[in-house]
């Protein structure tokens, strides 16, 4: 309980939007419990003109009222649940469309730069299950319960009125299902839905990676393997669930009971209030009928808060990612509106660190507009971590990187017109060849996207398309070769028209003959660009003006590719090796 209270003083998601459309939320409230009267009244109505007209009155007249009635509540009941519905269910996704715009911007704030912070699944996780979540949240059992708690309340009253005796058996026979059994769902539920959520967490998590890696799975011939993988989360999950709704039909079964013996109470009730005289004795079904409908909206208050295990973990998941992003805010320096145009990056006395665990120390390096940089080391010697410092996403523990003496960290509004990225694995969307290419350029007319396709050779390629421009990539792009899928991610780099271009080995995948192809493009229609280029091949290195070696935590070997064959053997037996003409010593 403590835990709940202060869920709901800190919380900044779902608690404090019971405040937006206040008067929408009364009417919510309002036709729930009119919804639950009429069914109620339709009863107990029926109840008394099934009695009184067992009597056989002389007169019609006589049922007139609680035939009107019986109608009128008949009608009622569907009436005020169909208003009822819809009107939450406007109230509730107007809410969460503002949720899901505030998400958005969450996640864009890890999400955005180059190397995103979170894992695909667990972002998609995030984006279905928790919006999903507290949609039902209210409907399933913040609305049910306030109306269901009113209901017990006024049932009670209403009873106190003739005999509080029997009210208070009452009232602790329905606290049966009102109170005891919501403890006791959370009670039981609460340890299965948290390894729900963990087994659908990581299922979110295997069936991405095993998307995106499916043709690695058929090529190595463990589809079996991925298919039993799979099976095995999904048959976790199931048995969880057949647990619960074991559970969930015997606590079904127990309102039923308890409905049943408060019905027997009120039987004896009215028979003690109404059996003496013949009249009177036509209210003792009525009372006793009218029980019935309230079983709904009593037991479905265990429903909806058997369900709090999984919507306090979203509502607290959320609140984190709010306050990480408040941080993050509050952190971030501001912002200076700059063109940059002739781009010169320095490198000062840089020191870079995770915890106690440096990458570089003391790196010194001055990148001159116009200029061809490669960047060369083993994986881990931190050629990512140099990429992350100039884009802005890590800070130097010590030192400071600078584009013309502006402090990268100053720079992020403006990055995306200062600095463009041609990584490895390019990502072309199931759209239109056009939609794809202007993801540079929104902006770009039809004219410039044909002359960005010719100056990477793809003009006669897309020309020859079925219907140019228009013609939709299949997802990923897969209807092209590796090296078009890269002539097209650099045809968006033109568009973006950025100073700085950085090529994170962009033709790893590729053959020789596609790479050095691709790389003598790209060099090319890029030849009056900054280029900063990160690859573990030396295919092309030629293309450079200097180059790089990151060791040990600081740059090892610096020079031209014509100074370095001269002055260091390593590089120059590492470029026969790559080049497959190792020389006999």
């Amino acid at each position: 309980m403590n835990k709940l209270i202060t869920l709901i003083k800190k919380d900044t998601w779902v608690f404090p939007y019971l405040k937006s459309y206040k008067k929408l939320l009364a009417l919510i409230l309002f036709l729930g419990f009119m919804t639950i009267f009429c069914g109620a009244a339709l009863m107990f109505t029926s109840g008394f003109l099934i009695s009184r007209s067992a009597q056989m009155p002389e007169n019609i007249l006589m049922v007139y009222v609680p035939i009107v009635l019986t109608r009128a509540f008949g009608i009622g009941r569907p009436s005020f649940r169909y208003a009822e519905r819809l009107v939450s269910h406007n109230w509730v996704l107007r809410i969460v469309s503002k949720f899901r715009k505030r998400l958005y911007q969450l996640v864009e704030v890890g999400t955005k730069s180059v190397y995103a912070k979170s894992q695909t699944g667990e972002v998609l996780g995030v984006l279905d299950n928790d919006l999903f979540k507290i949609e039902n949240f209210y409907l399933r059992t913040l609305f049910p319960t306030v109306i269901g708690l009113v209901v017990y309340v006024l049932i009670t009253i209403g009873i106190g009125v003739f005999d509080w005796g029997f009210a208070l058996a009452v009232f602790l026979m329905l606290g049966m299902i009102t109170v005891l059994t919501p403890i006791i769902t959370i009670a039981v539920n609460g340890a299965r839905d948290f390894k729900q959520q963990q087994l659908e967490g990581q299922l979110y998590t295997d069936l991405t990676d095993s998307v995106m890696g499916l043709q690695d799975w058929i090529l190595s011939g463990r589809t079996r393997e991925l298919f039993e993988r799979q099976q095995k989360d999904f048959n976790a999950i199931n048995k969880i669930k057949a647990k619960q709704a074991h559970f969930n039909w015997w606590r079904d079964m127990f309102g039923a009971v308890v409905i049943g013996a408060t019905a027997i109470i009120l039987l004896v009730f009215a028979t003690n209030r109404f059996g003496g005289d013949s009249f009177g004795v036509n209210w003792i079904a009525a009372f006793v009928l009218a029980i019935f409908p309230v079983q709904d909206a009593l037991t479905s208050i265990s429903t909806g808060i058997g369900e709090w295990p999984r919507y306090q973990d979203s509502i607290q998941r959320l609140n984190q990612m709010d306050t990480k992003a408040k941080v993050e805010l509050q952190e971030k320096v501001p912002q200076e509106v700059v063109e940059i145009t002739q781009p010169e990056i320095k490198f000062n006395k840089v020191n870079f660190g995770y915890n106690d665990n440096m990458v570089l120390e003391n790196l010194n390096l001055t990148i001159k507009n116009g200029e061809k940089l490669a960047i060369l080391g083993q994986s881990g010697a931190g050629k990512t971590t140099f990429l992350k410092l100039l884009l802005g996403d890590e800070q130097p523990n010590n030192g400071t990187v600078t584009i013309n003496n502006y402090d990268v960290k100053t720079l992020q509004q403006e990055r995306s017109k200062i600095i463009s990225v041609l990584d490895q694995q390019p990502y072309l969307f199931a759209s239109s060849v056009a939609n794809n290419l202007r993801l540079g350029n929104l902006q770009a007319t039809d004219e410039e996207l044909w002359q960005v396709l010719r100056q990477v050779s793809l003009g006669d390629l897309v020309g020859s398309l079925p219907e140019g421009l228009e013609t939709p990539m299949t997802e990923m792009g897969n209807r092209f070769s590796g090296g078009e899928k890269q002539r097209f991610a650099l045809a968006r780099v033109l568009l973006q028209d950025t100073p700085i271009v950085i090529l994170d080995e962009p033709t790893v995948a590729l053959d020789p003959i596609t790479e050095l192809n691709v790389l003598n493009t790209i060099f090319e229609v890029l030849s009056d660009r900054t280029i900063i280029w990160v690859t573990h091949h030396l295919t092309g290195i030629e293309l450079v003006d200097e180059l790089i070696f990151i060791e040990d935590k600081k740059i090892s070997m610096q020079g031209t590719p014509q100074q370095l064959m001269v002055t260091e053997p390593r590089f120059k037996k590492l470029l026969e090796l790559d080049h497959g003409h190792l020389t006999e010593k």
